[in-house]
């Protein structure tokens, strides 16, 4: 198989998807869009960085920048829709918790206008717990990066939530 043959295999997940895959409404929906989806392996999430976003009023009003933790958590929601995709179209999503946040550094403010692109690679999975290293890019730059690892949690209450929104 070449490169290209690869490429056009590689998952896609648009707004409507994101929204099956993951938990998150506004304000905390984090990713735009996903593309280069590989299994559970690997893929990249867009995040469109407007001024409009609400965590802009205070952080901060003369000169907004986007709070690295909501960076870290973009890189999350990214990897977390990914391990949900991989699961199957049949697979009812259930929630994604946080289990720890490694090397976490921060390089460049990300501010209105910029594209930010969530690379997101498995280092390890076991079970329904995985962990990932990823790195968040403006116009190809590393904005941030950190290790995430994460666990997807079925809980009776997520069946309410999936039958609201899927």
């Amino acid at each position: 198989m070449n490169d290209a043959t690869a490429k056009a295999q590689l998952g896609t997940a648009d707004i409507a998807r994101l929204l099956k895959l993951l938990p998150h409404r506004y304000p905390f929906l984090l990713v735009d869009r996903m593309f280069d989806m590989d299994r559970d392996e690997s893929a990249v999430g867009i995040k469109n960085v407007t001024v409009n976003e609400p965590f802009f009023q205070g952080h901060f009003p003369s000169f907004p920048v986007m709070p690295g933790v909501l960076i870290i958590e973009g890189l999350a929601q990214t990897a977390g829709a990914l391990c949900v995709h991989s699961l199957g179209e049949t697979y009812r999503p259930q929630l994604v918790y946080f289990m720890g946040i490694d090397r976490a550094k921060f390089r460049k403010p990300v501010v209105p206008g910029d594209q930010l692109r969530f690379h997101v690679r498995k280092i390890r999975s076991r079970g329904r717990a995985w962990r990932f290293y990823g790195e968040a890019k403006v116009d190809g730059q590393v904005v941030a990066e950190a290790e995430i690892s994460a666990m997807i949690v079925d809980t009776p209450e997520t069946q309410d939530i999936v039958g609201q929104n899927g």
